[in-house]
């Protein structure tokens, strides 16, 4: 979607695509390089041949161990200089927008390329939430807020005011799948996703799409709430249909003052 928004409005554009980390379907036909994901120095290089300026983040990365990274000397040094003492996802991010930004390039949200991708406030398709759910969604929230204040979880499920799983390092997919498994009587529980307080929002945003209402409607899931103006919807109106058809409501909801 960021390559073809690119072709649309005649922005130039080179796409650096990781290695075991990219569909190689996603870059055949766009100019790209491929390199290993520990590899900044080639990367810094590659980039700089191809005047790069603007750098987007985009699609997802799989947090690999320090073996599977095999960092070269460059890499090395921003380890050296971020410290051995445990970070979470958002406090690394930031550790690489700002090494990224020493090295003189300008990181873009998606979102800036993409506005329409963000959800709203309100309801998406034709299903709403009741006052069970919406307790849930408030119950959901409050607990996304007390973890993202440590740099954990974008997303949780609760089912009756019961928290039946938080996403951690598995990611949303994976704790539904886990949540299927756990799933009291009576009405289906709610996945929410929230940013992170004062997480950079230029990546990484709490995304959802027609594979999330696949494994929400496994999981016996009855709605999905976001946040709204920082979520990514991802093929909206295929979304909306399998929500719908699923008997599913999602709905956008704005962050507490």
């Amino acid at each position: 979607m960021v390559i073809e928004a690119c072709r649309q409005t005649g922005r130039d554009f080179f796409v650096l695509a990781f290695k075991g980390q990219a569909d190689p379907a996603t870059v055949e036909a766009a100019p790209h390089e491929w390199i290993r994901l520990g590899s900044a120095g080639t990367g810094f290089s590659i980039l700089r041949k191809h005047g790069v300026q603007d750098l987007v983040m985009a699609g997802r990365i799989r947090r690999p161990s320090l073996t599977d990274l095999r960092p070269d000397l460059r890499t090395m040094g921003f380890f050296a200089r971020l410290g051995l003492k445990g970070i979470g996802d958002d406090g690394l991010l930031r550790a690489v927008i700002a090494e990224l930004e020493s090295e003189g390039f300008h990181v873009v949200g998606v979102d800036t390329l993409l506005p329409s991708l963000k959800a709203e406030e309100g309801v998406l398709g034709k299903h709403s939430p009741d006052a069970q759910a919406d307790a849930d969604i408030g119950r959901g929230v409050a607990v996304l807020q007390a973890l993202g204040d440590v740099d954990v979880g974008q997303g949780v499920v609760v089912q009756q005011g019961i928290v039946l799983g938080v996403e951690a390092v598995e990611g949303t997919d994976a704790m539904l799948d886990r949540c299927a498994r756990l799933k009291r009587q009576g009405a289906g529980g709610v996945l929410v996703k929230f940013s992170k307080p004062g997480q950079e929002t230029r990546v990484d945003l709490p995304t959802i799409g027609p594979e999330t209402i696949s494994r929400a409607t496994l999981a016996g899931l009855r709605g999905i709430a976001v946040e709204a103006g920082a979520t990514i919807v991802v093929e909206r109106e295929k979304l909306i249909q399998q929500a719908d058809r699923a008997g599913l409501f999602v709905i956008g909801v704005a962050r507490p003052q």
